[in-house]
């Protein structure tokens, strides 16, 4: 029976090359961008800078014969023990071409390192695909797409060894601001690391002087007023966002409110409705986190948050042009109205 293959992580990756243990093939492919590109800077690093010109090479596939990389794959390396080849932007290149490099990967030169990156993309090419699996000596790592929920692991983790922590109304701000683009967010961080003394703490006040986020105009502040019913609240930051729709984009907005009454709905299932209980239920990192459900609790009853949902769920629909043309930042209104109004009469039919 052959072996199940070795499931290859972005830490896994780096590691091993970090302690000089490298592979004859890499094939980094998936949604996710920057781990593509993070794990390419440390290869990167494995020839001196001084005998790259000899022993490293880049190509582009749509822009290169297969032919020519396994050449240059199967040259003994100059005064170097080894030599690296990167191929970049292979989800743009044919895939009965790549097909053509399934020899190599089958019987890859021992003093070869070959990196293929499908960034954005599958694997492409059956036949390539088969060779990988076939060979165990090759590395297949899926950069996987980040999705909003990934969000705060993901930074907890990134800042857990450098020192400094981040709070909860923080780390909205900047899952609003920037969303899942791990580079641009990555990059704001190490700001942030780098102006802050260590075992610091990332406040709402440190984003909005260093970001430009503002503390009290984002979703997360949104979501606040929803909960407590305070609709003047909730009015005027939804006229801050028209004025500045770059601050929080409509589908950032409408993600906050319906995870909000998604679990709202799970809040009011919960065993005896306790802190405790919502807090398990909904995987809260602590208990500060319930009291916007217990607000929430307090001013919508079941049938109303079900409506509220259904609202939400019409109101993403309309956004994108389906039975509406009207601005979004109008439909958006016509949506909070819609909240602080229902008494859950509809969703009773």
């Amino acid at each position: 029976m052959t072996p199940a293959p070795a499931t290859h992580t972005f830490d896994s990756i780096r590691r091993a090359l970090e302690n000089g243990r490298y592979a004859p093939v890499y094939a980094l492919y998936g949604q996710e961008g920057y781990y593509i590109d993070a794990l390419v800077r440390e290869f990167d690093k494995i020839i001196p800078p001084a005998d790259k010109q000899f022993n490293q090479f880049v190509y582009y596939a749509p822009e290169t014969e297969p032919g020519r990389i396994v050449d240059q794959c199967r040259q003994v390396p100059m005064m170097s023990d080894r030599q690296v080849v990167i191929v970049k932007e292979c989800q743009n290149c044919r895939a009965d071409l790549l097909d053509r490099l399934k020899g190599y990967v089958a019987s890859p030169s021992p003093s070869t390192v070959l990196v293929l990156c499908w960034r954005g993309g599958d694997i492409k090419g059956a036949e390539l695909k088969a060779a990988l699996k076939k060979n165990p000596d090759a590395v297949t790592f899926e950069s996987k797409k980040v999705y909003e929920n990934n969000i705060p692991a993901l930074v907890a983790a990134y800042l857990k060894p450098r020192n400094v922590s981040v709070d909860g109304k923080a780390m909205e701000m900047l899952r609003d601001f920037i969303g899942t683009d791990l580079s641009r967010l990555y990059n704001e961080l190490d700001k942030l690391v780098s102006i802050l003394p260590e075992r610091a703490a990332i406040t709402p006040e440190v984003v909005e002087r260093n970001i430009g986020i503002s503390r009290e105009y984002n979703s997360f502040e949104l979501v606040d007023a929803v909960a407590c019913k305070d609709a003047a609240k909730a009015f005027r930051i939804a006229a801050y966002f028209r004025a500045n729709p770059k601050a929080a984009p409509m589908v950032m907005v409408t993600s906050a409110l319906f995870s909000f009454f998604a679990d709202l709905m799970v809040a009011w299932y919960t065993p005896d409705r306790s802190d405790r209980s919502i807090q398990q239920a909904l995987g809260l990192k602590s208990s500060f986190q319930v009291k916007r459900f217990r607000s929430g609790l307090q001013y919508y009853p079941p049938f109303a948050v079900v409506d509220i949902i259904s609202a939400i769920r019409e109101f993403d629909v309309r956004t994108k042009g389906v039975g509406s043309r009207q601005d979004a930042h109008d439909l958006f209104r016509d949506l909070l109205y819609r909240i602080f109004t229902t008494d859950g009469s509809a969703a009773r039919k």
